[in-house]
């Protein structure tokens, strides 16, 4: 994200676009967050040029869809380096040490602010989602992956170095003996967050244990059937996501934690999480108010859009 340019006028609307591995979203929001207009198209997948095109003409057809001008933010995978100003760390490799946000604003003739999705998924339930009001957020996506995002009065907290927020590939805390070191991350490390409590790390651990792989939602199900393993594998789960969210109080202290991504579905986490972390927490108040998402999948976009509203 870039904050060189001022605010805009009030009474301006907001553009907001999520770029994913598998579709670009595009919602157009008003100054009071109600929607104006919305579209979805597939992602290109290994072309950077059709990438920069295909956000090009969805950014277009919102603006004729709105019937007037927006600011223009994106949500995208990665982050860009705030040396270089070039993506880095996306999953969506063909966009890696490119100048995404000098092409699109070379393209459109406009500003562009650019943000890592988590980053946007926690400043949208800050601004008007779930953590609506609190001064200090902590935004986190348990899915495929494991991702997080800080917000302080209202504001996306990058850092200095743009990873603000970035807990997904940190270790693991206080490790059992079975945990350390863990299994290699594909970023290089081994035993990263990001191994053992997002949905693909709870498909590992069930499938370590009876050789099945299957979906995170399916081994809810079984659990719910009576399944043992299955209901281990989620304490496990539950277990190490507690502890790293303890981790995360002890350094930022966040009014409200918001989960995101497909794990936030699952109802069990709102009850257990609080109580597994408290003995974790270095606080004399160990209560954790961890609510589930109020924009679930929209969150990215919404908070695109956002990215423009300070």
């Amino acid at each position: 994200m870039t904050d060189r340019e001022p605010p805009p006028a009030a009474g301006t609307s907001r553009l907001g676009i999520d770029l994913g591995g598998t579709k670009i979203e595009g919602r157009v929001l008003s100054p009071g967050g109600e929607e104006i207009a919305r579209r979805r198209i597939l992602a290109p997948q290994g072309d950077y040029d059709a990438s920069v095109r295909a956000l090009t003409d969805i950014i277009g057809a919102l603006m004729g869809d709105a019937g007037g001008d927006a600011t223009v933010g994106i949500a995208m995978p990665g982050s860009l380096s705030p040396s270089t100003g070039l993506v880095r760390n996306a999953n969506s490799t063909w966009l890696n040490g490119r100048p995404l946000r000098q092409d699109l604003e070379a393209a459109l003739g406009r500003p562009v602010r650019m943000a890592n999705d988590a980053n946007c998924f926690a400043l949208s339930e800050a601004v008007d989602g779930a953590a609506a009001g609190a001064r200090s957020v902590f935004g986190v996506i348990v899915g495929t992956g494991c991702g997080g995002g800080i917000v302080i009065d209202g504001k996306v907290l990058e850092g200095a170095r743009g990873i603000g927020g970035e807990w997904g590939h940190n270790p693991l805390p206080w490790a059992d003996a079975d945990e350390h070191p863990g299994a290699p991350c594909w970023c290089g490390r081994n035993g990263c967050m990001e191994i053992w409590a997002s949905g693909t790390g709870l498909s590992a651990d069930y499938r370590r244990r009876t050789g099945e792989l299957v979906s995170g939602h399916e081994i809810v199900e079984r659990a719910h059937l009576g399944e043992p393993a299955a209901r281990t594998s989620l304490d496990r789960h539950a277990s190490r996501l507690a502890r790293g969210l303890a981790h995360i109080v002890n350094v930022i202290d966040p009014d409200v934690i918001v989960l995101g991504g497909g794990l936030s579905k699952l109802p069990h986490l709102y009850e257990v999480l609080p109580k597994l972390a408290a003995p974790y927490v270095f606080s004399d108040v160990a209560a954790l108010d961890i609510r589930p998402p109020k924009w679930g999948d929209a969150s990215g976009v919404r908070g695109a859009a956002w990215l423009w509203n300070t």
